[in-house]
């Protein structure tokens, strides 16, 4: 059983850069692959990014490809979402979620256990 709390969320200006925090519990944290998704109000959740079990690999949405960083420490507990030059269209509710392999992943059918999300707001 993992359980997930986002935290680092809020109001940003278009630009502006923002740090999320999943911090996780559980002894296996470093057994499972990570991701973040995020979600608006009416639409579809959205992958966004995934690392792997020791990091050395991830995954990125083309729509955040080299602005968005995921990273992990294990010793922590923790993964983060590392966000600069935000735009209006990445505000939403970000969720963490685990999946119990140790490989990237998009869907998100494939993640077990999820967060309860962080709100982010991008104003222009």
């Amino acid at each position: 059983q993992v359980q997930l709390v986002e935290s680092g969320g809020g109001l940003v200006q278009a630009g502006g850069s923002l740090r999320l925090s999943c911090a996780a519990s559980g002894r296996t944290f470093s057994s499972y692959a990570m991701g973040w998704f995020r979600q608006v109000s009416g639409k579809e959740r959205e992958f966004v990014a995934s690392i792997s079990w020791t990091g050395g690999a991830t995954l990125y949405a083309d729509s955040v490809k080299g602005r968005f960083t995921i990273s992990r420490d294990n010793a922590k507990n923790t993964v983060y979402l590392q966000m600069i030059s935000l735009e209006p269209e990445d505000t939403a509710i970000y969720y963490c979620a685990a999946r119990s392999t140790t490989m990237t992943a998009r869907l998100s059918q494939s993640y077990k256990y999820w967060g309860q999300g962080t709100q982010v707001t991008v104003s222009s």
